[in-house]
């Protein structure tokens, strides 16, 4: 598969991407993030490529998703001064939340967020690793957007373009860092 990557330098995180076929089954292609985020340089350019488009953007709260949502989320939260909202899987939040359930290609699934965690009006970006199919990010937004928050952007550091992921999000521009045809 080729790599294309809109960031300038991007693809110099693109050794650091292990590819393991036949996982989690057969004829998947799993893009393996590990490498890079136990790389100290790796994992610091690519929180800040995922960073600089939004320096200028006034971003009030990145929202990332379980897991690795929350790896890239609270480091580019961090990067622009933001507060940090958790997406999680059913029954791991304390508190009142909202949930909504998404269609994966082998069933369903859901997501909830705690029901004070968006304020009305706050402009937010939504962060994960990877955008394949676009169900779980296209979940996360409807559920922020319930709440009220104004999604300014979507950025992944990993596109597979070939799943059209975009095609459920094209309410929202989305930045890639590397994407793989």
């Amino acid at each position: 598969m080729a790599v294309s990557s809109p960031v300038a330098g991007g693809c110099e995180l693109c050794r650091f991407i292990r590819d393991i076929p036949d996982f989690p089954k057969t004829g998947v292609l799993f893009r393996d993030i590990t490498p890079l985020l136990a790389d100290a340089a790796a994992l610091s350019l690519a929180v800040e490529y995922l960073t600089q488009p939004f320096r200028d953007q006034h971003i009030d709260v990145v929202v990332g998703a379980e897991s690795r949502g929350f790896i890239f989320g609270t480091a580019v939260a961090r990067n622009l001064s933001a507060g940090f909202v958790p997406i999680r899987k059913p029954g791991k939040l304390p508190s009142d939340k909202f949930a909504m359930s998404y269609q994966l290609e082998y069933g369903t699934d859901s997501l909830e967020i705690h029901a004070d965690a968006i304020q009305p009006g706050q402009r937010v970006l939504m962060v994960d690793d990877l955008l394949a199919t676009g169900g779980t990010m296209r979940a996360c937004c409807d559920l922020v957007e319930k709440l009220g928050g104004q999604i300014v952007s979507v950025a992944v550091l990993i596109e597979l373009i070939a799943l059209e992921g975009r095609k459920l999000l094209e309410k929202w521009p989305v930045h890639a860092v590397l994407r793989y045809d």
